[in-house]
């Protein structure tokens, strides 16, 4: 029998989860100099999980957690995991994994294609963004027919927001650009497409408090807490996942560079309360992605 996600049974929902091993394809020299940069810079040993191992992971706590890919090929030059894997292997874990697919705005109306055959044929959940690995303003025009597919199937945009791990010590920073991850980029994009969930990644580091503005005012963006450790917390951010955000934040970890368990452990220290911790762990999320209670 095919399994299937009961959100009875789970505590946590995890949305922002890497699928960085393939099963199909071996990392060239390029994606290997890079996965290494992000091992010194997250100071974690680079080896990481098949979506398989993964599931087992958070199956074993009673989570279920959102994966995907980057599509890296025109932004950086190599190709990683591959769309159709990430969602046929969460098809094989779907009491746990929740594909989300990834798309270069640039490809223009052939990614427009791919987005929708993604979606009808392999049950994406939700699309993945990061504007600096993919050189891109998410404000761009070129962005917007995706966009457009994306809201008119109801699905979330989840958007890299900050600065990032990726390139990092590197010689030019890889030649990436974190201007391109500013959250300021996305009240654009909230505004002009209201129907489209977006999802601000990661506290927005050093634009942190454009990016609680941007939330607070625009009803359809999110943000999640992936990539940072708990402790490293800007107080306002607390403060406003507290209260004024409670609704709108998100449980995410950044897993393989933050474990869920090291993240959760940080995460019970802060002052949350206590109404609050089961709305960004597992209840937000819930809702931003559409599923119900058994």
């Amino acid at each position: 029998m095919p399994k299937t996600l009961n959100l009875n049974d789970l505590v946590a929902i995890d949305i922002h989860t890497h699928a960085e091993t393939s099963t199909r394809i071996l990392p060239d020299a390029v994606e290997r100099e890079m996965l290494e940069a992000r091992g010194r810079y997250f100071r974690y040993q680079a080896k990481h999980p098949t979506i398989a191992q993964m599931a087992e992971y958070y199956r074993a706590r009673k989570m279920a957690f959102v994966v995907f890919t980057v599509d890296t090929e025109r932004g950086m030059g190599f190709a990683g995991v591959g769309n159709e894997e990430v969602a046929e292997t969460a098809a094989e874990h779907a009491d746990v994994a929740i594909p989300f697919a990834s798309i270069d705005p640039n490809r223009g109306k052939m990614g427009v294609r791919e987005a929708r055959r993604l979606i009808k044929d392999f049950g994406v959940k939700g699309f993945k963004f990061h504007p600096t690995v993919q050189a891109f303003a998410p404000n761009d025009p070129v962005c917007y027919p995706l966009y457009e597919a994306i809201a008119e199937a109801g699905l979330p945009a989840l958007f890299h927001s900050g600065q990032t791990g990726i390139g990092a010590g590197m010689p030019g920073g890889g030649g990436l650009r974190i201007r391109d991850s500013d959250p300021m980029l996305l009240d654009d994009v909230a505004a002009d497409f209201p129907a489209l969930k977006i999802v601000s990644a990661h506290p927005g580091v050093p634009w942190q408090d454009e990016q609680l503005s941007v939330a607070l005012h625009k009803p359809n963006v999110w943000i999640d807490l992936s990539g940072w450790l708990p402790k490293y917390f800007e107080p306002k951010l607390v403060q406003y996942a507290n209260t004024l955000l409670k609704d709108k934040v998100l449980f995410g970890t950044d897993n393989p560079v933050i474990q869920p368990d090291r993240w959760i452990a940080e995460f019970e220290k802060l002052p949350i309360k206590p109404e609050v911790r089961p709305l960004i762990m597992k209840e937000n999320a819930a809702r931003l992605l559409g599923l119900k209670q058994s």
